[in-house]
């Protein structure tokens, strides 16, 4: 299937390992050139030369904390300056620390909206203009299953992803008009560094290990087994197609039907 992006540009936040990777790998396989950041630039860099190599893409990486708004200021200018144009954003970032309500202070809430939150609201508002004026634009929102199912263990996730949810929903229908497509993506249990965190944090909690906490969600999951990032990575790239072109304001999770509710 021609998903209608070749010649876009994307901007994948988050992308130089996990589901933010897999995505970039998946577009630029599409023919869209991409704009990658990350916070480690030894790394970034590295993903940008494989995913040249293995695709033929142009792929610009830039060194950022898209919880910094200067940082999201600079991505967007870098991106500008080398191609003229942002198409496509996908929104990602790494998850906040597990813990209660009490075990989380001002800070950790501050820090926590920074991450999920503003970031969303910086990214957005820099690239909304540009597509408005083109007529065309595809934003896809990575948040996670807690914003339908909340996760024990997972407060700042499970509040700040959906706040995600409610801007992404809204915009949606601001923008419908415009030709700008916005979706929520919700991965759920998938084999990527943040779930074995989540793995950890979860055996010294409970007094269990890491492999006891994995087998447990395994079990939760009707599959019975993690997903891969490259499951996730194929809806992501179709959200942001031509092919999408009629879907916007959606939460689609991508669990092996880990989701017990009907929507």
């Amino acid at each position: 299937m021609d998903l209608g992006i070749k010649g876009k540009v994307a901007l994948v936040a988050a992308a130089s390992q996990g589901l933010g990777r897999a995505t970039a790998e998946e577009l630029a396989a599409e023919g869209a050139s991409l704009i990658l950041c990350a916070r480690t630039d030894e790394t970034l860099q590295q993903t940008c030369a494989e995913i040249r190599a293995s695709t033929g893409a142009r792929v610009l990486g830039v060194a950022a904390d898209v919880a910094n708004p200067a940082d999201v200021a600079r991505l967007v200018q870098a991106g500008l300056a080398e191609f003229g144009q942002i198409d496509i954003l996908v929104t990602n970032a790494g998850g906040p620390p597990a813990g209660t309500f009490e075990q989380h202070d001002a800070a950790a809430w501050e820090a926590a909206t920074r991450l999920l939150l503003s970031s969303v609201v910086e990214l957005t508002r820099a690239v909304l203009p540009g597509m408005k004026a083109r007529g065309w634009g595809r934003i896809l929102n990575v948040t996670s299953i807690s914003v339908k199912q909340p996760v024990g263990g997972l407060l700042l996730s499970n509040s700040l992803r959906a706040a995600v949810t409610g801007l992404a929903r809204t915009l949606a229908t601001e923008v419908a008009a415009d030709g700008i497509t916005v979706n929520c993506i919700l991965p759920g249990y998938t084999r990527t560094a943040r779930v074995e965190s989540l793995a950890t944090a979860a055996a010294t909690r409970e007094g269990i290990t890491p492999e006891q906490a994995s087998a447990r969600w395994t079990n939760e999951i009707p599959m019975r087994r993690l997903g891969e990032p490259r499951e996730f990575a194929a809806l992501a790239a179709f959200l942001c197609s031509e092919r999408a072109s009629y879907i916007t304001g959606t939460s689609t999770a991508v669990d092996g039907g880990w989701i017990k509710g009907l929507f």
